[in-house]
């Protein structure tokens, strides 16, 4: 699997939420990322996330289509996401929804890890497309 790393920035917008009252504890935001490096693209989403009283313990969940440009080719995925902060199932998946790509990137799979350095966020797409 080719991998590869780049930037992102994200921006997000608290949206109002369907049938739950304010103190539930669920909040739901709209995503707007921009990717740069090899994967040059934006993405556009939607954020589920809940937050307990305890400061450490949240979880989230997202779908995310990415359009633009891989290593050259074009075309556009989902990416779905799910993370949790805190307790025994700590973590964060973001998986290539299978069957999601158009265009020149039908046929890819894969995974992205993200990481935080110095207030700026990084992407490592660990990915495969049809026989390359």
């Amino acid at each position: 699997m080719p991998l590869i790393s780049g930037e992102f920035e994200v921006k997000m917008a608290a949206e109002p939420l369907a049938a739950l009252t304010e103190n539930s504890g669920i909040g739901r935001m709209t995503l707007d990322k921009r990717y740069t490096g090899p994967l040059d693209a934006v993405g556009k989403g939607e954020f589920l996330a809940y937050r307990s009283s305890v400061p450490t313990a949240a979880a989230y969940v997202a779908m995310e289509v990415v359009e633009g440009v891989l290593e050259g080719r074009k075309g556009s995925f989902a990416l779905q996401h799910g993370g949790v902060m805190g307790g025994p199932y700590d973590g964060l998946r973001i998986i290539v929804v299978p069957d999601s790509g158009t265009g020149e990137l039908e046929g890819l799979s894969g995974k992205i890890d993200i990481r935080r350095d110095g207030g700026k966020h990084f992407y490592d797409f660990d990915y495969t497309l049809g026989g390359a």
